[in-house]
């Protein structure tokens, strides 16, 4: 499926903005993570010029596979999900669109990728120095804006700064997985009705 329509583009960019959010909270909570699901969400932040949506998402969309669950369980009303993962996510969708009014900062972020694409070539992805490098491009962009994601964990965890860094990381991944879903058609107002179409999707996705 290399070139989903658009309304599996935004299953796809609402899985990616999911896994975002659970990846926080898990943080935020524990400080451990899924590393190969980590990974895929760091990654998308890098992929600034993909040619298909499985490229956003290392080349499979089984690497989408917790942020779909997630979604899955809040469309589905399973309790088997923190209310701060759906929180999560609506905030990351409202910064969006908080973002894509400011084409000034778009641009900036822009051009501080481009630097941090080359030094993720350098180390990886998910070094600690990239990691630091992505944090620092959220806090000086994104949490200048008026609006912000107010993240909610063990304080022993966010006191670290590396846990400190993957959050902020995290939290562009959610952006960056929010933006596709903008351009791919999504509005926050069609969630209260496509859910029927987005659980179709994630069924024929296998997840």
């Amino acid at each position: 499926m290399n070139n989903p329509d658009s309304g599996m583009r935004q299953t796809l960019a609402l899985a990616g903005v999911f896994q975002a959010a659970q990846l926080v909270h898990e943080v935020a909570q524990r400080g451990l993570v899924d590393q190969q699901v980590f990974e895929t969400s760091i990654q998308s932040i890098l992929i600034t010029d993909p040619e298909n949506t499985e490229d956003i998402y290392g080349g499979d969309f089984f690497n989408l596979r917790a942020g779909a669950r997630a979604l899955r369980k809040i469309l589905t009303k399973d309790t088997d999900v923190h209310p701060n993962v759906l929180r999560y996510a609506m905030a990351l969708l409202v910064l969006q669109t908080k973002l894509a009014k400011n084409p000034a900062m778009l641009t900036a972020i822009g051009q501080r990728l481009d630097a941090i694409k080359s030094q993720a070539q350098h180390f990886s992805p998910t070094h600690e120095n990239v990691l630091a490098a992505l944090a620092g491009l959220y806090q000086d962009t994104l949490s200048t804006l008026s609006f912000r994601v107010q993240v909610h964990g063990d304080p022993n965890v966010l006191q670290q700064q590396g846990n400190a860094d993957k959050i902020r990381a995290l939290l562009l991944a959610g952006i960056r997985s929010a933006m596709l879903w903008s351009q791919s058609g999504g509005k926050r107002w069609k969630l209260l009705f496509s859910r029927k179409r987005i659980l179709q999707d994630l069924d024929s996705l296998g997840f």
